[in-house]
């Protein structure tokens, strides 16, 4: 089924939704500006109205990636209770990365456009990075001078290795019995629980 022409107060939208499409189906390597417009039906020159080049739009791709992922661990059940809440935090970045694949190749598993050029794009990021860190921030019993940074760098590395081990196909042909897969997640975020000093509490 052809798709209808976008109007050109739709373009902008279209470009980087069609710039998506292509990136899922045929990978980064066929991204262009060239190809964007062809399959939209627009002249080649069309897309270049709102996009200098083709890492401007990727660009805009990992933006939105970034604002979306950020919103979804907004959206995360809260409480009161800040170990609770982080480890909500850390079950919504593996929701995240399980349900959308590939937005989350993009922001963590695929070379940017140059940070200097494309300061939305990093501010998105920064802003999804920040929310981990206040997180951390908020937990019971850290010193004033504990490195939040450093510790934020430490639960991300945990869970963008689980998000992968989890993701790929590993797993199925290791002979790793059922209960155990089933606690990876939560035994994971009881020992990073346990790393930021909050206590061994009950293993899961």
């Amino acid at each position: 089924m052809t798709k209808p022409k976008p109007k050109p107060e739709d373009l902008r939208k279209a470009c980087v939704e069609e710039a998506l499409a292509i990136i899922g189906e045929s990978g980064l390597e066929h991204l262009s500006l060239r190809e964007v417009a062809r399959r939209l039906h627009v002249s080649h020159q069309a897309p270049y109205k709102h996009f200098r080049s083709r890492d401007h739009i990727l660009a805009e791709v990992v933006s939105r990636a970034y604002a979306d992922f950020a919103d979804h661990l907004d959206r995360r059940p809260r409480s009161a209770d800040p170990n609770e809440d982080m480890a909500n935090m850390g079950k919504a970045y593996l929701e995240y990365a399980q349900h959308h694949p590939l937005h989350y190749r993009l922001m963590f598993e695929t070379p940017l456009p140059n940070p200097a050029e494309h300061p939305e794009m990093m501010r998105r990021a920064e802003h999804a990075f920040s929310l981990l860190r206040e997180a951390i921030a908020r937990l019971p019993g850290r010193p004033p001078a504990a490195p939040v940074d450093l510790d934020a760098l430490f639960v991300w590395s945990v869970m963008h290795g689980l998000a992968g081990i989890l993701r790929g196909d590993a797993l199925g042909g290791l002979g790793i019995p059922a209960p155990i897969l089933e606690s990876a997640v939560p035994f994971a975020l009881w020992r990073i629980g346990m790393a930021l000093g909050q206590g061994a509490g009950k293993q899961p």
